[in-house]
This record gives C-alpha cells, sequence and structure tokens, in this order.
C-alpha cells in the first residue's frame, strides 16, 4: 500500500496545485466566471486517467506469461524513466510553474472557454497518464498476491484523496504547507521507491531472457525475512524488498539508488518559496 500511496499522494497533490494555480489567477483576473470550463477539463481528464489505468491492468492480465513478464519489465522501467526526470524536473523548474502557467492561462482566455478547459485537461491528464503508469508499476513490483495487490489499489486511492483535501485546504487557506520541503521530502521518498521498482524491471527482463548475465543468486534470506509476509511483505509494499534477489537484480538497485540520491542531494537547491497560503496561488506546481 506505501509505495501506491506515496505516488499518487504527490502527483495528486501536483495535479491539484495546478488546478488552484489556475482558479487563483482568474479570481487575480477578476474572471471566475471561467473557473466551470476548468473544473470541466480536469474532471474530464481524471476520469481519462482512470480509464487508462484499467486498460493497462486489462492488457497486462489478458496476456500469456511470458508477454506479461515482458509487458510488466517494459512498463516499470518505462515507469523508473518518467519517475525520475519527474523528480529531477520538479527540482529545477518546480519554482517557474506558477508563471508559465499564469502566461498559458491569458493565451487560454483569448481563445475561449474550450481553450481554458483544454488547458486544465491537458495538464492535469499528464499526472494522471503518469500515475496509472507508476501505480501498475508499483502495484506489480510490490505486491504479494491478490490481496496485496488490492491494498496498493486501495492505496492509491487514499493518496488521491489525501492530495485532493490538501489542495483543497491550500487554496482555501485553510493550511500553509511548505511545499519546497514537501517536494523534497517525497523526492526521497520516491527514489528509494524508483530504486525498488528498477530492480523489478530487470529482475522480470531476467526471467525472460533478455539480460542473461548475473543472473545467479545474491543471497537468499527468505528465512530469515521473507518478502511473502511479515515485516519483510510490509517491505516489500514500501520499497520492493526481495529476499533473494540476482546479482544484477541487486546491484541496479543500488546503483540506481546512489547515482540518483547523489545528484539530487547535490543538486542546486530550487528557488527558495515561503509557506504556501491560499490567499495567494500556490508558488509551486506539477512536473510531467
Amino acid at each position: 500500500m506505501g509505495a501506491a500511496l506515496l505516488i499518487t499522494l504527490r502527483e495528486g497533490l501536483e495535479a491539484a496545485l495546478i488546478i488552484s494555480i489556475i482558479l487563483a489567477y482568474l479570481r487575480h483576473l477578476n474572471r471566475p466566471d471561467r473557473r466551470p470550463v476548468v473544473w470541466w477539463g480536469a474532471g474530464i481528464a481524471i476520469a481519462a486517467s482512470f480509464v487508462a489505468a484499467w486498460v493497462i491492468f486489462q492488457v497486462a492480465g489478458e496476456l500469456d506469461e511470458e508477454a506479461e513478464e515482458i509487458f510488466e519489465g517494459v512498463a516499470t522501467l518505462t515507469a523508473v524513466g518518467v519517475l525520475t526526470w519527474m523528480i529531477f524536473w520538479m527540482r529545477r523548474q518546480g519554482a517557474k510553474i506558477r508563471s508559465e502557467l499564469q502566461q498559458r492561462v491569458d493565451t487560454a482566455l483569448l481563445g475561449g472557454g474550450i481553450a481554458l478547459a483544454g488547458l486544465a485537461f491537458v495538464v492535469v491528464l499528464r499526472e494522471g497518464l503518469e500515475t496509472a503508469l507508476f501505480v501498475f508499476a508499483a502495484t506489480k513490483a510490490t505486491a504479494v498476491g491478490t490481496g496485496s495487490a488490492a491494498a496498493q489499489v486501495l492505496g492509491a486511492f487514499l493518496g488521491l484523496g489525501a492530495a485532493a483535501v490538501l489542495g483543497y485546504l491550500i487554496y482555501r487557506g485553510g493550511i500553509r504547507l511548505d511545499l519546497r520541503t514537501f517536494f523534497r521530502v517525497t523526492g526521497l521518498l520516491l527514489l528509494v521507491v524508483a530504486a525498488g521498482l528498477f530492480a523489478f524491471s530487470v529482475h522480470e527482463l531476467q526471467e525472460v531472457g533478455w539480460l542473461p548475465f548475473l543472473d545467479g543468486q545474491a543471497f537468499d534470506i527468505s528465512g530469515t525475512l521473507s518478502d511473502q509476509s511479515g515485516f519483510g511483505a510490509i517491505l516489500r509494499a514500501l520499497i520492493g524488498y526481495q529476499d533473494a534477489p540476482t546479482v544484477l537484480e541487486l546491484g541496479a538497485g543500488i546503483a540506481y539508488l546512489v547515482v540518483t540520491g547523489a545528484l539530487f542531494l547535490r543538486g542546486p537547491a530550487p528557488t527558495p518559496t515561503r509557506a504556501v497560503a491560499a490567499s495567494d496561488a500556490p508558488s509551486v506546481g506539477a512536473g510531467g
């Protein structure tokens, strides 16, 4: 449940902040009449994202065992790439999102309601499609049996619900949230999750013979800390822990975490932003 909850909480809050920025700017422009079209665009994007998630899970379920492993391996590897790009993109560009969105709103207002709805649709759909891919990868990499897969889906819904509540409270001024700290902490946690996903993608591709090297078992501690039950199962749900990884699987996960973690921690600090209240539009937006 933990991996999916973290992913959807962050992605959902990013989408909520995008909508908050747009709505706050419309309020600043004294154009409250355009708010309904923003909600229409966002609502359609959310519905489309749920459909995309359903399609991804259905396609995987219809494949034979080998094809399913290939699909899961490639999809998870793609999710790791997109997730990594999103984390570092937010670190570099997050502070500029507000001004960029305001410029796009100015342009969309000239095009009428359809253009503004289209803007909301595109920016929210991007977050939604990413989330669908991430949740699929996290579910396959961290679930232990059908029950755990259902727990990951439940975690995804809980994360989305929490993000919606936080986004609303930020917009209405109910809470003040240091978004710089939030995205820094969640970025680090997501790198740990992404390392587990990367190791899982390597495992799946080794299973079908696409990576036929370093496939010997690095260790086997299933008797001490099994990933099928107890604390080991919790670790698997949170970070994709495996009790008997291959040499390549273990090395790939560690290498990913060391390299990306070092780059993330030593990278240029984002433009400082103060805590955000509803009275001023959120100054940190969403990444792709």
